[in-house]
């Protein structure tokens, strides 16, 4: 894991950690940058607001980029409470201390999979249209966000990935809590994470600009890298 920055609760009065997502996605493209024993990377960004991280590490590494879409599972009695997140494959990762704190009955929870389910195939055909998954079998994939907090969505893309066969998985995000890292750490192959600051509030804090994005934006990303990358492969062949 790679740590470049924590600041006390005073600084983060004071301070952002970043200006912004891509300047987030800068500063890890500049780690992976260094990288050589990367096996044919990719970047799988977490949309929506990992797709600009995404998007910087994929240009330092010369790398493709697409989106591994997941969704969060909130909780009913309060939907900004996560008590899990699916992943496309049916992947379910549920968090065990939520729920056994706040149990929810088995007809609620089966009504917000079916929600979240519906949302997940939506933004798959929103983002990515007619354009296959990119095949990230005996590759190296970064998995990117602009912040983890609970971590449920970064596991459920971890588990959905392993059935397609990486050679390794790689969580980068610009900010998370460390007991979240360790948790990630049991899962990931690697963990690399800029700032674990405590106490950590939450994701948005730690931006001076954190804009919800909206489809369009994302689709517009994910295009512009394809076009960078068969630009790169034109000029290369001629």
């Amino acid at each position: 894991m790679s740590l470049e920055t924590a600041l006390t609760s005073r600084e983060l009065q004071m301070n952002h950690l970043f200006r912004d997502r891509r300047e987030a996605g800068r500063r890890l493209g500049d780690l992976f940058a260094r990288r050589t024993d990367l096996r044919e990377p990719v970047v799988l960004a977490l949309p929506r607001g990992g797709v600009p991280v995404g998007f910087e590490i994929a240009r330092a590494l010369r790398a493709p980029l697409d989106v591994l879409i997941v969704r969060k599972l909130g909780h009913p009695g309060q939907p900004e409470l996560a008590m899990g997140a699916i992943a496309s494959g049916g992947v379910r990762v549920m968090n065990p201390d939520v729920v056994s704190e706040a149990p929810v009955p088995d007809a609620e929870l089966d009504a917000v999979v079916l929600q979240e389910t519906r949302e997940l195939e939506r933004r798959e055909r929103a983002y990515r249209g007619e354009r296959p998954p990119i095949d990230v079998r005996g590759r190296t994939v970064v998995l990117a966000d602009d912040g983890v907090a609970t971590g449920s969505s970064m596991l459920a893309a971890i588990r959905a990935l392993r059935v397609s066969g990486p050679e390794s998985v790689v969580a980068a995000v610009p900010v998370a809590p460390q007991d979240t890292v360790t948790r990630l750490e049991r899962e990931a192959d690697e963990v690399v994470c800029l700032a674990s600051p405590e106490p950590f509030y939450a994701i948005s804090v730690w931006y001076q600009s954190f804009p919800q994005l909206d489809d369009s934006e994302v689709r517009d990303i994910l295009d512009h890298r394809a076009a960078e990358i068969a630009e790169a492969q034109s000029a290369a062949s001629s």
